[in-house]
């Protein structure tokens, strides 16, 4: 299981993969994954569709990850519009495919998601499935954290409390949402080890390829975005491939300084671009 990976002296490299929305493609990310194996990271996680409708697929793309390229995967699992037997469901099916971690979100509210259904939702937080991924079975979870403060969150306070209350339902280690600013992280770092949250945390590092790319992810995200990095997407924006070059650039030194102050883990974003990752780890020394 991934817990026990953590527990080696070491900083632990990880990717994640989303599952492709067209049938057509799904052979491109088993083609992505070979390649990732190469670079030999220690995990790589299979994101899953708010509203389920990609569970089918994150099954089996975390299934090839352990069985063909033998690399501990982590399934995630979003609460938003689960109901305990799917949620249970679900779980059988990793098991009998041999996958034995999963991160567990909370998740966005799918867009076809009505206000009711979502006001009345079963599960309303990631701790309620922890919950029952723990009277279930025996399997490793995660759980996310963000260095800049939930977005529904009321504080930073309020946010930390909330994180030590998810933690003690069972969490054994903590991804972090995208940063571009490490001074955030490790200010959130210390303040979460303070609180007691002692598991392990992985950096989470998006590297912006394009323009558009930042856009969209602080859109998603609401990570803010440090002037050295705008500084670079309004020099290269009309130059892809120069942009590209600056954007891992950024990210590798992003990578390099964490290393040094002793993070736990680097959690890669691949976005499924393989060619990024390995270009990345290849000027990285983990």
């Amino acid at each position: 299981m991934i817990r026990d990976i953590y527990s080696k002296d070491k900083t632990v490299l990880s990717f994640e993969v989303f599952p492709p929305k067209k049938e057509e493609e799904i052979y491109d990310i088993y083609k992505t994954l070979d390649t990732l194996k190469s670079l030999h990271p220690d995990f790589i996680g299979v994101t899953y569709g708010a509203g389920g409708s990609n569970s089918k697929k994150t099954a089996s793309i975390a299934a090839y990850i352990k069985n063909i390229c033998d690399i501990e995967p982590i399934a995630h699992l979003t609460a938003v519009a689960m109901d305990q037997a799917f949620l249970l469901s679900f779980l059988d099916e990793l098991k009998e495919k041999g996958i034995s971690n999963v991160l567990a979100l909370r998740g966005d509210r799918p867009k076809d998601m009505s206000d009711e259904a979502y006001n009345n939702r079963v599960f309303l937080y990631a701790e309620d499935i922890i919950k029952i991924i723990h009277t279930h079975s025996d399997i490793c979870v995660a759980a996310a954290c963000y260095p800049e403060v939930h977005p529904d969150s009321e504080s930073r306070e309020s946010d930390l409390h909330y994180l030590k209350q998810k933690v003690d339902t069972g969490v054994n280690f903590l991804i972090t949402q995208m940063f571009f600013d490490n001074s955030k992280f490790y200010e959130f770092l210390n303040l979460a080890r303070q609180k007691n949250i002692q598991v392990p945390i992985s950096a989470g590092i998006m590297p912006i390829t394009s323009a558009r790319q930042l856009g969209t992810s602080v859109t998603l995200s609401g990570t803010s975005v440090p002037q050295k990095l705008s500084n670079l997407v309004a020099k290269y924006a009309d130059s892809p491939d120069d942009m590209r070059k600056a954007g891992i650039d950024y990210a590798v030194k992003q990578i390099e300084d964490l290393i040094a102050n002793g993070v736990d883990g680097i959690h890669i974003y691949t976005m499924n671009k393989a060619a990024t990752a390995t270009d990345i780890v290849s000027q990285i020394s983990l």
